[in-house]
């Protein structure tokens, strides 16, 4: 499998189908594994931030979750064909979960979210088999008892919904108490089963927009945009360095 280092942190160059059939292999792994859905946020916080780097990139398997990651992999001659965000493959992977009869358990976001987007999962897919829910509203005194309880639950998959980098910190420490094989941080995915926030039409996604689509929608996102022009920066000064140094040797 491909892979491409984006200042610093690695991304993998596989694909929604590969990527499923690579989590259904990591069940069978001799240790727990962890899946992060990278975006340009998470690359920009990782310059400033050693640990959340070496999170990422202790990670079994690093998705590409934006266009500009994607753009950024392909300038290292990695090509993704499209990103691969977490909300796009909880749907795919619940088809294959099933089939291996791995259970899955959701955690985060507020409320009674998590347990919407589970009954929702379990119309979409009869067959999957949902071990528990929990909203990730809770205090890190806290934190040892949840994997506690999702360890009771028997769950093999761990859908961690807290947002970054909330949840690959805490599948980083918690993961292996929980019992589950594998953890996947995804984001705000559970508002979108749940039917909290609308995704961008279909083109829009196609065409690389699906960020600017949730800024008009949700306004209150403009704080978390100013990752991408320091990203940008940050890829093209990398870019530069590089032929730089290609030219001189």
């Amino acid at each position: 499998m491909p892979s491409a280092r984006i200042l610093d942190c690695r991304v993998d160059g596989i694909g929604r189908a590969g990527a499923v059939e690579k989590i259904v292999a990591l069940l069978g792994a001799d240790e727990p594994s962890y899946v992060v859905t990278l975006g340009t946020e998470m690359i920009v916080r990782a310059q400033d931030d050693e640990r959340f780097r070496a999170l990422l990139n202790g990670a079994a398997l690093s998705l590409c979750d934006t266009v500009g990651v994607m753009y950024a992999a392909r300038m290292h001659n990695v090509f993704i064909r499209q990103p691969v965000t977490g909300i796009d493959l909880i749907d795919p992977l619940c088809e294959a979960l099933a089939v291996q009869g791995a259970s899955i358990y959701l955690l985060g976001a507020a409320g009674d979210t998590a347990e919407r987007a589970a009954r929702g999962l379990m119309q979409r897919h009869p067959d999957v088999k949902i071990a528990g829910w929990r909203n990730g509203f809770f205090s890190p005194n806290e934190a040892g008892a949840v994997a506690a309880s999702i360890a009771q639950s028997g769950a093999q998959v761990v859908l961690a919904g807290m947002g970054s980098p909330r949840q690959e910190y805490w599948l980083g420490e918690h993961l292996r108490a929980t019992g589950c094989r594998v953890g996947i941080g995804v984001g705000g995915s559970f508002d979108v089963l749940a039917g909290n926030v609308k995704r961008a039409p279909a083109l829009l996604r196609r065409l690389g927009f699906e960020w600017f689509y949730r800024l008009i929608r949700e306004p209150n996102r403009w704080r978390r945009q100013l990752a991408l022009p320091r990203f940008l920066w940050l890829v093209l000064r990398e870019g530069v360095a590089g032929a730089a140094k290609e030219y001189r040797g």
